[in-house]
């Protein structure tokens, strides 16, 4: 297998089929990565109708990523954020196998950052480039052992700007300090990728104290308030914040906001039509039915419903824990 992300000189032009980056070696589908290709976690995912996520990043030879003023990391030219969204056949049993449906690059040259999505064949045996986005059936058993199908839709790249802009600009999500500083138990993958000379951390940094998203899937005592900002900051902060695509709807869930009525606490919403739910305001403490918040991400209609992409069915868990949270808020 030709394997180009192997070499400093690595060619940025887009390829018809992911097997031509040489990312992975050996079966395609095992995603064994490639040298200078190494796999992250995010300590508060995106929910995507509970797709699973498989996430790498392809550095060029002799590069790093270093860490500017913002807590968000710098990638040199030539950077690729890779990931892979698939489906346990039986998610109680992933040793059963699995299903990749799709592959999302995010490419770094001296413009800026680009996306490109690719598709797995059923074969699992590549990927192809496909601009304007698939929809096809699937179907897996989830945790409980309950059979589920959807039509599962790969957005098309206009989509992908729709959510990763910054003041207009094109920005990976999720590559921020907050997101990436894991707690210690799990081992902290910024500390070995300083180790393995991968990253410029800043002199005197400290992981025990340095910004860290909440795992709101990990329910302890006391913490409902971290989870429910870390959930709504990784599900809805990136276009509710005041760089972002709502920056206009005034209400902003991204973690460093501070100001209630902001974050949408008895605050009457700009123009949400029928999205509103005949609700009046974004969030009533201690009256979780009564918030529109609530009420758009609990629908599946695509005129209501919050995220507008990205998902089709209600994250129960996240709903539960977004309950939760308003009702328990004084």
């Amino acid at each position: 297998m030709r394997s180009q992300a192997r070499t400093a000189g690595f060619d940025m032009a887009p390829k018809m089929r992911l097997s031509d980056y040489g990312f992975f070696t050996g079966d395609l589908s095992a995603l064994h990565p490639a040298p200078r290709v190494f796999a992250y976690e995010v300590n508060a995912p995106l929910f995507s109708d509970y797709a699973e996520k498989a996430r790498f990043i392809f550095l060029p030879e002799g590069e790093k990523m270093t860490c500017n003023d913002s807590l968000s990391l710098d990638f040199p030219n030539g950077s690729v954020l890779i990931k892979n969204f698939f489906y346990f056949h039986d998610a109680e049993h992933p040793e059963n196998g699995r299903r990749i449906l799709e592959t999302r690059l995010l490419i770094k040259d001296e413009k800026g950052w680009k996306a490109l999505e690719y598709i797995w064949n059923d074969e699992q045996t590549d990927a192809v480039l496909e601009v304007a986005g698939a929809s096809f059936p699937v179907q897996w058993t989830d945790v409980s052992g309950k059979k589920r199908s959807i039509q599962y839709i790969a957005p098309n790249l206009n989509q992908c700007k729709g959510c990763h802009s910054y003041d207009g600009r094109f920005i990976p999500l999720g590559a921020t300090i907050r997101q990436l500083n894991q707690y210690p138990a799990a081992g902290n993958q910024l500390l070995s990728w300083q180790e393995s000379g991968l990253i410029d951390l800043p002199s005197g940094f400290d992981v025990s104290s340095a910004p860290r998203l909440a795992d709101y899937r990990q329910a302890s005592p006391g913490n409902i308030d971290d989870r429910a900002r870390a959930y709504l900051d990784a599900n809805c902060g990136h276009c509710h914040n005041p760089h972002g695509p709502a920056n206009t709807s005034g209400m902003f869930l991204n973690i460093t906001e501070r100001n209630p009525e902001r974050l949408g606490v008895g605050k009457a919403p700009v123009a949400a039509g029928r999205g509103s739910g005949d609700r009046k305001f974004g969030i009533v403490p201690g009256k979780p039915n009564e918030s529109i918040l609530l009420y758009r991400m609990e629908s599946d209609d695509p005129g209501i419903r919050m995220p507008e992409l990205g998902r089709q069915l209600p994250h129960q868990e996240g709903l539960d824990l977004i309950k939760t949270w308003i009702k328990e808020m004084k």
